[in-house]
């Protein structure tokens, strides 16, 4: 029996078991070798995917594929990986095969995880596609670009029974995990207030058309997206050269809401970490303002504040400043995490072994974890109800600054209460054949 079918039988019969021989999760045997690939293969592509070969021959694991509309990142990826796999395998490991269509690749039975690091808008419909394909995922944050294309995302991971991680790294960092396992246990009395911070965006993007690279399938990289002439602004920095750049899509709401998602995808997800709400909920009331110059291509939000109340009364701080920092405050005291170390107003606190009272996942590597749970079939550390909740934070912060009103959000229905017109907008435009349907 092919494995999907395996597995819609066992979920028919009421099982899931944990670990299945063979491939028939789309995962492998404890003895076997686990095989993945990278779609998207830019900044964020290329370091996952690094990362992901460094740790193959402790994890069993191995890179054999590379996916981009763009085929000078193609091709350097593929140089990346077969140097890399040698490196670390030995001349026995295989050569990188390439693809220019996600769809291609997700074809292949050969293959049983997959890292999709493209831009934000194009998130759901390749992750979606790739869980119907069977494939464990691991998908970059933000989740998704709209929230209605996170709860189809959700659905397809569950209906499909397969492993997603969502790329908030934080998790897997000791310092977010100590401080979330203290606050959720109590040590600094009730939680009131949570705080958090994100970049400043800046600079200008040059609207000026241009003529489309032979090495890029510009409609392709539209994806479902609507048309807009090209320029280098747009898309990304062209040349192998340049790949480790910031793109200038991460500047253009159609493509990116700006940092409140980019950044605030990790920060908010640490909050609901701390809250215990970071599954099936999240805040009822979301206030923002956001200042939007002009910088010619470049239209998504540079400064901003925002607050969202929670049902119990804990209030949810941002607004640009320090990228990374968490700051939460109890009845009893403080704690504050950022990459690289923690605060707390009673030190003493820091040196508590996160044991016992409420357990949280614990993860010392993302990338390893995701490659772990892709053989056990168990939850990442961030999985993806948890990427789908923090990124629902991002767009309703979004949204509250674009228009200027207060959103009433109902975390359990998922939806806008009393304001039609800003529920409308939680939907996008697609292109011709890229509409989310019932069947997702």
């Amino acid at each position: 029996m092919h494995r999907r079918g395996f597995l819609a039988a066992m979920l028919a019969a009421g099982a899931a078991p944990t670990i299945v021989p063979g491939r028939l999760l789309g995962a492998q045997s404890p003895g076997m070798t686990l095989r993945l690939a990278c779609i998207g293969t830019g900044r964020m592509g290329t370091g996952n995917m690094v990362t992901a070969i460094g740790m193959g021959k402790k994890l069993g694991s191995q890179v054999v594929a590379v996916c981009d509309v763009d085929r000078i990142r193609a091709e350097a990826a593929r140089k990346t990986a077969e140097t890399k796999g040698r490196e670390i395998h030995g001349n026995p490991h295989d050569k990188i095969s390439v693809h220019h269509d996600y769809r291609e690749l997700l074809a292949r039975d050969d293959i049983d995880g997959v890292f999709i690091c493209t831009p934000d808008f194009a998130h759901a419909h390749i992750a979606i596609a790739a869980a119907r394909a069977g494939k464990g995922i691991y998908l970059e944050k933000p989740l998704t670009y709209t929230i209605p294309e996170g709860q189809a995302l959700v659905k397809a991971v569950r209906k499909h029974g397969v492993v997603l991680q969502t790329g908030s790294q934080q998790r897997s960092s000791v310092y977010f995990h100590r401080v979330c396992w203290l606050a959720r246990n109590g040590f600094i009395g009730e939680v009131r207030e949570i705080e958090v911070s994100t970049p400043l965006d800046r600079g200008e993007g040059d609207a000026t058309p241009m003529p489309v690279p032979e090495n890029l399938d510009y409609r392709a990289w539209m994806g479902p997206t609507t048309d807009e002439p090209y320029t280098e602004a747009r898309c990304h920095p062209q040349g192998s050269d340049r790949i480790g750049s910031r793109p200038g899509w991460m500047q253009i709401t159609k493509y990116c809401r700006g940092n409140v998602c980019n950044w605030g995808a990790h920060n908010y997800d640490i909050a609901q970490w701390a809250l215990g709400t970071d599954r099936d909920s999240g805040p009822v009331e979301i206030r923002a303002q956001g200042d939007f110059p002009e910088r010619g291509l470049f239209d998504v939000h540079t400064r901003y504040t925002g607050t969202a109340r929670y049902a119990n009364g804990v209030i949810l701080k941002s607004g640009t400043g320090k990228g990374g920092l968490v700051r939460i405050t109890g009845s009893e005291g403080w704690l504050e995490v950022e990459r690289g170390g923690f605060k707390a107003s009673n030190p003493t606190l820091l040196r508590e072994k996160p044991e016992g009272g409420i357990e949280l996942a614990t993860s010392s590597s993302h990338i390893g974890n995701f490659i772990d749970c892709l053989r056990s079939g168990k939850d990442p550390v961030a999985p993806v109800e948890a990427g789908h909740r923090s990124n629902t934070i991002c767009v309703l912060h979004h949204l509250a600054m674009t228009t200027g009103r207060t959103i009433k959000w109902d975390p359990g229905n998922e939806s806008i209460l009393d304001d039609p017109a800003a529920a409308a907008m939680l939907h996008r435009k697609y292109r011709e054949g890229f509409q989310l349907t019932e069947a997702d």
